[in-house]
């Protein structure tokens, strides 16, 4: 049974790490890390933190750091050293204009409606502010990809997401008067743990499709 993405999140808490613990999450941290260590800001915020493995990335940038989840399970996990939040992304507790900087990893796959997800970032994104965030690429819906994590009890489960195109991201985003800067399309086959016999054997059955999407927009003043 493919679990709702909050029901799966509550579960799979107890035995998820707040580091980036398999090769797709490392690959997204390869990709966003160095684009959130250029940007200097001074207001921060970490949408689907989780267990809070983005939080530390953002304060070297040297800014008073966020986190927010919607699942209370993730958040207990984490370190307690920075804030965090249990809060919906779709409509978060904070004014307009509160950050300059937000980051979010791999959790809009989670959010059925990106363009009301986008405006709502944008409306707490100060003018000129950036909003880096990364979703699993479209290639996941094209070659019939699940989501999948195993709990405590050994089980395995699958996660529901919503596969949004890169044109659906791209008018999003424009919609919100937010500028893409950037986009990167990520391959297994690029990343420093390539030589992994887990990825060797996905390349030799799926070849090197992209598998994540990362923007870097800035809003428009």
């Amino acid at each position: 049974m493919t679990l709702a993405a909050h029901e799966a999140y509550e579960l799979w808490a107890d035995t998820y790490p707040p580091v980036a613990h398999n090769p797709l999450m490392r690959l997204e941290q390869e990709v966003v890390e160095p684009v959130l260590a250029h940007i200097r800001a001074t207001r921060a915020l970490d949408v689907g933190t989780g267990s809070g493995r983005y939080l530390p990335v953002l304060e070297s940038t040297g800014a008073a750091v966020l986190g927010i989840d919607f699942s209370l399970a993730m958040l207990r996990r984490g370190s307690t050293a920075l804030t965090r939040v249990c809060a919906d992304a779709r409509q978060l507790p904070f004014r307009r204009s509160s950050f300059d900087l937000i980051n979010a990893s791999l959790m809009v796959g989670d959010i059925p409606d990106l363009a009301s997800w986008t405006r709502e970032m944008s409306r707490v994104l100060a003018a000129r502010g950036h909003l880096v965030y990364s979703d699993f690429h479209p290639s996941w819906a094209q070659q019939g990809w699940s989501r999948t994590f195993r709990s405590a009890d050994g089980v395995m489960h699958d996660i529901s997401f919503t596969s949004h195109s890169i044109d659906a991201h791209l008018a999003a985003l424009a919609d919100a008067g937010l500028r893409v800067r950037t986009i990167r399309e990520p391959r297994f086959g690029s990343s420093r743990t390539a030589s992994e016999p887990a990825l060797k054997e996905f390349r030799r059955r799926w070849g090197n499709p992209p598998v994540i999407v990362a923007f870097h927009a800035v809003k428009e003043p």
